[in-house]
C-alpha cells in the first residue's frame, strides 16, 4: 500500500446511480479471481462527503471486493472538483 492510500470500509462508500449503470458482472468476476490470487493491485478513487466516501473510479474493483466478502478496500482520497 502506498503512503497516500487508505483503507476505507466498503459500507461507507456511496456509488452514484450513473456510475452503477456501467457495472459489467463479467468484469467483476474476472477481477474477483485476480484479487483472490494476487490481492488488490490498484486503489479505487474516492472523495469525502460528510461521513461517507463517494466513489470516483473503481466500481468493478469495489464490487469484486464486495463479492469476496471484504469489509474494507484500498483507496486514494481525492478532492472534489471545484466548479
Amino acid at each position: 500500500m502506498e503512503r497516500d492510500e487508505i483503507r476505507v470500509p466498503i459500507d461507507e462508500i456511496y456509488v452514484p446511480v450513473a456510475r452503477r449503470k456501467t457495472l459489467d458482472p463479467e468484469k467483476v468476476d474476472v477481477l474477483a479471481a485476480s484479487i483472490l490470487e494476487d490481492g488488490q493491485q490498484k486503489a479505487i478513487y474516492v472523495r469525502r462527503d460528510g461521513a461517507r466516501h463517494v466513489l470516483i473510479e473503481g466500481l468493478h474493483r469495489l464490487e469484486a471486493c464486495k463479492a469476496l466478502g471484504e469489509t474494507a478496500i484500498i483507496a486514494m482520497l481525492v478532492q472534489a472538483r471545484r466548479k
